[in-house]
């Protein structure tokens, strides 16, 4: 709390900074025991009940997260084989069911699956689905491209989806990585978000942006 605390005086209330601002002012906060997570907090206006206003895409940061992910990926033969030269964790198909069903077996982060293998993969919609990790084709995560899928999760790829309350919630780096790669990271994700607007969204599409880490204050950005 006093750290928070701390951090929280040099955040000026109701100021908006540049991003490059803030993420200097994040530099200058005391700093936890571990390397935060720095994250970004979008709100839209949108409504993400409608279909024709969703926004969701996929994003590779031009210098990665700083957290190496973990890929299971779902296929059988050659492209089991292809998933398994290009650096998957676990490869596997019908074989993984009870030991995610049943042991509770959550030991990656994202899922890859080839198409054909997306009807076994459709029995676990109930345990991946809460969890974010079922493959989805606008994700790039349910391809028969699995090397492509795999060499962008490795290098930085990040998905970015609105929330119920039409937020887009996202980690894009470490305090670690200091400012410049930082704001390279929030351009590269900024200007997707930017892209991604859906046509029947109406009036002022960003809503605000506030910048955080971890365990930290957030800062408002303009």
């Amino acid at each position: 709390m006093k750290r928070y605390n701390e951090s929280l005086k040099l955040v000026e209330k109701g100021k908006k900074y540049g991003a490059e601002e803030a993420l200097e002012l994040i530099e200058k906060m005391p700093k936890a025991k571990f390397d935060e997570t720095v994250e970004l907090h979008v709100k839209l206006g949108v409504d993400s009940k409608h279909a024709d206003q969703q926004v969701r895409g996929t994003v590779v940061l031009p210098n990665g997260t700083g957290k190496t992910l973990k890929v299971l990926v779902f296929a059988k033969g050659p492209k089991a084989e292809e998933a398994e030269k290009a650096g998957a964790d676990y490869v596997g198909a019908e074989e993984l069911i009870p030991k995610i069903q049943n042991d509770n077996w959550f030991d990656y982060d994202v899922v890859v699956a080839t198409p054909d293998m997306m009807g076994v993969v459709g029995r676990l919609g109930k345990v991946l689905g809460p969890k974010g990790l079922m493959p989805n084709p606008k994700s790039g995560t349910v391809t028969m491209d699995v090397t492509k899928a795999i060499n962008e999760i490795k290098s930085g790829k990040v998905e970015y989806r609105l929330d119920k309350n039409n937020i887009i919630h996202l980690g894009f780096g470490k305090v670690s990585f200091g400012t410049k790669k930082l704001v390279e990271n929030y351009q590269t994700i900024i200007d997707a978000i930017i892209k991604a607007k859906p046509a029947a969204a109406k009036g002022q599409y960003i809503k605000s942006i506030s910048i955080s880490t971890t365990m930290g204050p957030g800062i408002y950005v303009e």
